[in-house]
Order: structure tokens, then C-alpha cells, then sequence
């Protein structure tokens, strides 16, 4: 009798294990296979200012052209004049110019941004985020060190990136 189980311990552990290695083989390509969960942005903050400093204004800077480098020179620069600046990266496609990207054209944060990038142009892309991104290409047209770091705010409120609205409005403290 302990024979005969011996002679099928083999094969029955070989078929456990072969089961066991298709159903991962299974369960990784339905892992690969999904679609990709998006984390949407977290929505902006609305706050009242009738001033916008360059220290509430989160940025990205993005390489579209072949100069290497140039998004983490021009991150370094927004940094130094007080922006929140997010790591800087490469764009999907080519951008010959520079483009400040942000919810709307007159934002008071686009407008800020762009006066830094003599020549660019600027398109809206409606986001809720508060963020402005900025693509640079090979024609960049430099960097304005003279550009003012605040700016008025029409209409008295702005919507800021929530990691810096709490920058923008600090709580209050006892005297």
C-alpha cells in the first residue's frame, strides 16, 4: 500500500504545482491585461486675494524638443524666483515654441507664469487642478529674470493647487 502511494506522490505534486503556475500565469495577465486605474488631480482651492505670488503658483516644466536638460535648468529658474515646481519631464510630442498650458488663458497663475517665457503662447485645457505646465521646445525663447513675481487678481478669488493653498492662507495664531 505505501508503494503504490509513493509511485503517485510524484506525478500528483508535478500536476499541483503546474495548476498552481497556470493559474498565475492566469491571474498575471489579468493584471497586465486592465485597463490602467487614473487618479484623478485633486481639485483646486478657491480663496479670496486680490494679489497672486509666484510662492502659491505650482508648476511643471516639460521638455518637447532635443536640448537635454533644458526642463530641469528652466524648473530651477521658476524655483529660484518662489514657484512650487513638480519634477521636471519629457513631453509625449514634439513643441517647436514655448506653450503655458493652464485652465484658462487670463488666470491670474497662466499669466504670471507666462511673463516669464517672452513669445509664448498659451493654451487652455480647462484642467482643475490649479497647476500651470509650461512646454519648451528648441525656438525657447529664454528666460525673463525681470518678470514681476506677483500679480493682480481680478475679481478678488483665485483657485490654488491644494498643496499650496496652505501656504496662501495660514492658519491664524494666538497673540
Amino acid at each position: 500500500m505505501r508503494r503504490s502511494l509513493r509511485k503517485w506522490a510524484s506525478p500528483i505534486t508535478l500536476l499541483m504545482l503546474l495548476g498552481l503556475l497556470g493559474w498565475g500565469l492566469w491571474w498575471g495577465w489579468q493584471q497586465l491585461s486592465r485597463p490602467a486605474q487614473v487618479v484623478p488631480a485633486a481639485p483646486c482651492v478657491t480663496h479670496s486675494a486680490s494679489v497672486l505670488t509666484s510662492t502659491q503658483v505650482t508648476v511643471q516644466v516639460m521638455n518637447a524638443g532635443t536640448v537635454a536638460g533644458l526642463a530641469g535648468q528652466i524648473t530651477e529658474q521658476l524655483r529660484n524666483k518662489g514657484f512650487t515646481t513638480k519634477p521636471p519631464r519629457n513631453t509625449d510630442g514634439p513643441i517647436d515654441n514655448t506653450v503655458v498650458v493652464g485652465a484658462t488663458a487670463d488666470e491670474p497663475a497662466v499669466q504670471l507664469v507666462l511673463g516669464f517665457f517672452p513669445g509664448a503662447e498659451v493654451r487652455s485645457d480647462g484642467r482643475t487642478d490649479g497647476t500651470v505646465d509650461v512646454l519648451v521646445g528648441d525656438t525657447f525663447g529664454g528666460f525673463n529674470e525681470a518678470a514681476p513675481t506677483e500679480i493682480g487678481v481680478p475679481g478678488g478669488t483665485v483657485c490654488l493647487p491644494e498643496s499650496t493653498s496652505t501656504q496662501a492662507s495660514p492658519a491664524p495664531q494666538a497673540p
